[in-house]
């Protein structure tokens, strides 16, 4: 077992935590007061390569392992968990459907558009479909060469700005899972409109809307593996999805820990810094160990995936323990920072924001309980 990264993960890393601290942690405070997607970031991040590491070497990408690619994740998170939300859902999560179903044919043409500078949005969750994705609502009817789609998606990450859509619908509410498909689909597809930005509590720099299909006519060839399909393909997504989103996770860890390590030296009570007193360093202490203990559970996740291990269970027990581990964190951090924690002059308020979202999207921590104990009492 081997606890080095290798040159090219380390160069992701550093690559990112420069571009991070230059481009990114001055504006986040700004971007989340304003409710502002920053597009000028995120074009300058595929500049760098960052918003398509998911992209194979064979189709064009950087061909990047998913320890490379989640290191990635949680130094964009160190700086803004919604800009992070953004290149993950995108490149990623999105993405995650086409390697896991697509032909050579399909992924050549999204991949293509992804180089090109697309950004990509997962359109699964509905109104009144979350946690039960099986319970769907939205219809694709066959009709010659294309599947008409109508229905809404909600609470989509990049909705309102991605190109790209991989879309999940039913050709039969009674058949539950087997009757779910999965399709690429172009923004520009008529009938497609998108509602408006929802006013969130963190990530606020992301771009998260309603999209809804009316009659939008989707190619057969746009069809990700066979009819029925899709429900497979959405809870390997997930599988997939949850190193990466742990990893944002630990994103938040690390920059809670710095600030309240650099406060806490900084910050003079009774005469000297309040790191001089046991009660703020048992405090540190525990963020530390949280921080750390996390980012191994998602370092493990990603090495099994990248060696073609099961990763089902380790990759839950590192979403639900990170997500956990980053609201904890963040409370102490807004803690340690005392009443100014609680104002926005100091960023841990908006960690503390930022952090709530882990525990819910990509499977509640709820949900990754039940992941995790169905494979203990399976085996």
């Amino acid at each position: 077992m081997n606890f080095q990264f290798t040159e090219e993960q380390e160069m992701m890393r550093k690559m990112t935590r420069d571009f991070v601290d230059n481009e990114v942690v001055p504006y986040a405070g700004e971007w989340d007061k304003n409710n502002h997607f920053p597009q000028d970031v995120v074009d300058k991040m595929f500049e760098l390569g960052l918003t398509t590491v998911g992209v194979p070497a064979e189709y064009g990408g950087a061909g990047l392992d998913h320890v490379a690619q989640n290191l990635v994740m949680e130094e964009i998170a160190r700086g803004d968990a919604g800009l992070a939300t953004t290149v993950c859902a995108s490149t990623l999560l999105a993405a995650d459907p086409v390697l896991i179903a697509a032909t050579h044919e399909q992924k050549k043409w999204w991949y293509g558009m992804q180089n090109e500078g697309a950004l990509a949005a997962f359109c699964l969750t509905e109104p009144g479909a979350g946690s039960d994705a099986a319970g769907l609502s939205m219809k694709c009817v066959k009709d010659g060469d294309y599947y008409i789609l109508n229905g809404t998606k909600q609470f989509i990450s990049n909705g309102g700005v991605a190109q790209l859509y991989t879309v999940f619908a039913t050709l039969d509410k009674k058949l539950g899972a087997k009757g779910i498909c999965c399709f690429m689909v172009d923004r520009n597809t008529p009938g497609i409109t998108v509602g408006p930005k929802e006013d969130k509590l963190g990530i606020r720099s992301s771009n998260t809307t309603s999209v809804i299909f009316e009659d939008v006519r989707v190619p057969a060839k746009n069809l990700l593996g066979a009819e029925g399909e899709g429900f497979k393909i959405a809870m390997k997504t997930l599988d997939l999805s949850r190193a990466s989103v742990a990893a944002m996770a630990v994103g938040i860890c690390q920059a809670s820990l710095e600030a309240s390590v650099k406060y806490a030296k900084e910050r003079m009570q009774f005469g000297k810094p309040i790191a001089a007193f046991q009660g703020i360093q048992f405090i540190l202490a525990d963020m530390a160990q949280y921080t750390q203990a996390a980012r191994l559970l998602y370092l493990e996740a990603s090495s099994k995936q990248d060696m073609g291990l099961p990763f089902t269970q380790i990759a839950s027990l590192a979403k639900c323990f990170a997500g956990d581990a980053a609201m904890k964190i963040a409370t102490d951090a807004v803690q340690v920072f005392g009443g100014y924690g609680y104002t926005k002059e100091y960023p841990v308020e908006k960690y503390f924001r930022d952090a709530k979202i882990m525990q819910i999207f990509e499977g509640t921590a709820q949900i990754q309980r039940i992941v995790i104990a169905n494979d203990l009492l399976r085996g």
